[in-house]
């Protein structure tokens, strides 16, 4: 296939340049304001080229929602192209300061969130922009969310919503492995526990306690003891809190846990388990809050065929495409769980996400750009 968008359709100096703006405006997830400046500039932007916006105050203390569609006849209820993206970054303001400034070394182009993910969305957004001049098949929605690295709490009925009249999803997740795109994504759960004991002086009374890190150190072994690498489960206590000091017997314990499993089936069984855990000791109590945050994101039959088209444009874009499951979960878990064909991973690629390494390849952001445009413009109504 040959395909009607080329890299070289690409004004990647340009690209860049908006890129570097995206990225000197810090938007770590909890800073609403800052999210939301973000947001300021791409619907600028949008508006400029002409694509309907629709801005959704944000709740729940996040930022905005924002949606830009192609133009479309009044009240169409055509099947679209979903595209998804988020603003938020992991990164605290300051970071570009200090320990992750934005800097060029060479094929590279360092700063945060840069790779996880506003060159995906900026790519997206150009893309989009490339389609609609060229002409599409099927309308485009593209949302940029402000929550995603909190799971998306705020934003998640509104792309479900939208998912309901999607007849393909893309998400622009930074590519995986050298240029890999996402075609499975494991489900993920949260757990926050509370193990509550009773406290005791440790020396003089200490007959009297009944120590809630003890309980608590059990369980953890319980829970590791869930992981099995052949079914694809992990399950990690990422973190642990209790007592108040040396000299006394701990009445609380806090865990933090984080499961990720591969299907329904198993994550029922899995979730199920935790939550039935209880303690040995009658004196202890377990309070176990949490459950699936994400849904198993598996590649259906037409999830497959999406992938084909996918790669059949990358042949012609000279790019050898391969896919790839992980473990990690995006909102293309969310889509996929509807039932409708999600492909992701398509930003732009590099490495170090959430880390202070995190930068993308330059070279890597043209032909993934045409990519994403000749994808929009080739998918048809099924």
């Amino acid at each position: 296939m040959t395909p009607a968008i080329s890299a070289n359709d690409i004004n990647d100096k340009a690209l860049i340049e908006e890129l570097k703006r995206w990225v000197g405006i810090e938007t770590p997830t909890l800073n609403a304001a800052a999210v939301n400046r973000l947001a300021d500039r791409v619907e600028v932007l949008g508006k400029e080229a002409g694509l309907e916006t629709e801005r959704v105050p944000g709740t729940l203390g996040f930022g905005d929602i924002l949606a830009l569609r192609s133009p479309r006849p009044s009240g169409s209820n055509e099947k679209t192209v979903l595209i998804l993206a988020h603003l938020d970054t992991v990164h605290a303001v300051g970071v570009i300061n200090d320990q992750l400034p934005l800097r060029q070394e060479g094929d590279k182009l360092y700063g945060p969130g840069i790779y996880d993910m506003k060159s995906g969305a900026l790519m997206a957004l150009e893309a989009m922009k490339l389609a609609v001049r060229h002409g599409t098949r099927m309308p485009i929605d593209l949302i940029f969310v402000p929550d995603e690295e909190m799971g998306s709490l705020s934003s998640r009925a509104f792309m479900e919503e939208a998912a309901k009249n999607a007849g393909y999803t893309l998400v622009v997740e930074p590519a995986r492995d050298g240029g890999k795109v996402v075609t499975a994504r494991k489900g993920v759960a949260m757990y926050d526990v509370a193990v509550r004991g009773r406290a005791a002086h440790a020396g003089a009374r200490p007959q009297d306690g009944r120590s809630a890190i003890r309980a608590a150190a059990r369980l953890v072994l319980e829970l590791e003891a869930l992981n099995d690498t052949e079914r694809g489960v992990t399950v990690t206590v990422g973190t642990i809190q209790g007592g108040t000091g040396r000299n006394t017997v701990p009445a609380e314990c806090r865990l933090q846990v984080d499961v990720r499993v591969p299907n329904d089936k198993i994550a029922a069984e899995v979730t199920g388990k935790i939550e039935a855990m209880r303690p040995v000791d009658p004196d202890i109590t377990f309070e176990i809050a949490g459950k699936m945050n994400r849904p198993p994101f598996a590649q259906s039959e037409e999830g497959r065929r999406l992938f084909d088209v996918a790669a059949e444009i990358a042949g012609g874009l000279g790019i050898a495409l391969e896919g790839v499951a992980t473990g990690g979960g995006s909102d293309g878990n969310f889509t996929a769980a509807l039932g409708v064909p999600t492909l992701d991973g398509l930003g732009a690629d590099g490495a170090g996400p959430h880390t202070f390494n995190e930068h993308i390849f330059l070279s890597s952001v043209a032909p993934r750009t045409a990519l994403l445009a000749n994808l929009m413009i080739s998918l048809e109504a099924r």
